[in-house]
């Protein structure tokens, strides 16, 4: 156990909720152990009592109690491709961790790890969870998917009552789901709705989406919105994402539909033989699930933000984005 610490919020954190600024620098500290340091008065910023919604502001300083979060044996910072594979599964979950209650575990999936099984896949979420096994034997349960390329927000149902009641939140349509990617070029329109039928097909590179025919035999509709947030020059966009129907790899699909492929999109990014991949860009997926607005199963809302990846944060450092231009959605 520590003692007590003293940090100061970068330039980069302007702006950030102090619970969100805790889940980047302490991983391994819960919802419950924070609140409760917060409403002792242990937690302080520039020496006065804060609120687990109070805005930070770089230069400002954070009293860190002594915590015994090392219990866990949780690391900070962000997860590397060596932890995916190697790091316990209990230790891992604990670092993706965005929010706990009674119901929910809210995780940040780094990109490159799978939700579920597949072939080929050796670690995947579902098979994690075992790991949180609660004392009654009950496991945690998915209710909905991300891509295994797909960085952010995905929910967890804690109970057996829990999950039927966030599984029909997804079904219902009764979910907000809100996405940032970065686009090759500049959408003319600066926001618009994308209607489309996609069907799968097989591939010698595995399963892939493609646009269909109405009426095409196994295509299903699929409808998404986006809006142009920021842009640098004419090469690339920052776009805000919803898609209404949740199909696989639709935003990917409807992005490439429009003439703007999401970078690093392995499957559906298309260029002409002399455009080059941007330098101090990696040639990852550009594709988060930033935020959820969902109903919490026990009533009220439940709303989640996932911080950026680390490629994604070295693009948006690039790309000079400014990160408070869409977080509207943080209020």
């Amino acid at each position: 156990m520590a003692g007590i610490e003293h940090k100061q919020v970068d330039n980069d954190e302007a702006g950030m909720r102090l619970d969100r600024w805790f889940k980047v620098h302490y991983p391994g500290l819960g919802f419950g152990p924070l609140q409760k340091l917060l409403r002792s008065g242990q937690v302080r910023v520039d020496g006065g009592r804060a609120k687990s919604d109070t805005r930070l502001q770089p230069g400002q300083t954070v009293r860190i109690p002594p915590m015994d979060i090392d219990a866990k044996g949780v690391k900070a910072g962000p997860i590397a491709g060596r932890d995916l594979k190697h790091s316990p599964d209990g230790e891992l979950l604990a670092r993706m961790l965005l929010h706990e209650d009674d119901k929910v575990f809210v995780l940040n999936k780094p990109a490159g790890i799978a939700v579920q099984g597949g072939s080929g896949v050796t670690r995947h979420i579902d098979k994690m969870l075992e790991a949180w096994t609660s004392q009654k034997g009950e496991k945690p349960r998915l209710v909905h998917r991300l891509d295994r390329d797909t960085s952010g927000v995905l929910v967890i149902a804690r109970t057996r009552g829990a999950a039927q009641k966030l599984t029909a939140a997804f079904r219902e349509r009764d979910t907000k789901k809100t996405y940032w990617s970065v686009v090759k070029g500049v959408p003319k329109k600066r926001e618009d709705k994308i209607s489309t039928w996609l069907v799968k097909e097989q591939t010698p590179d595995g399963d892939r989406m493609r646009i269909a025919r109405h009426g095409e035999d196994g295509a299903d509709h699929a409808v998404s919105f986006y809006r142009v947030v920021e842009q640098a020059g004419q090469n690339f966009a920052w776009l805000e994402m919803e898609p209404y129907t949740g199909r696989t790899h639709q935003l990917r699909v409807h992005a490439a539909h429009i003439g703007h492929p999401i970078l690093g999109d392995p499957k559906y990014f298309d260029a002409d033989t002399n455009w080059s991949f941007p330098g101090g860009v990696q040639n990852r997926l550009h594709l988060h699930a930033r935020h959820i607005d969902i109903p919490h199963p026990s009533g009220g809302r439940l709303r989640v933000t996932a911080p950026l990846p680390p490629h994604m944060v070295q693009t948006w450092n690039l790309f000079g984005f400014d990160q408070s231009a869409a977080d509207g959605e943080d209020d």
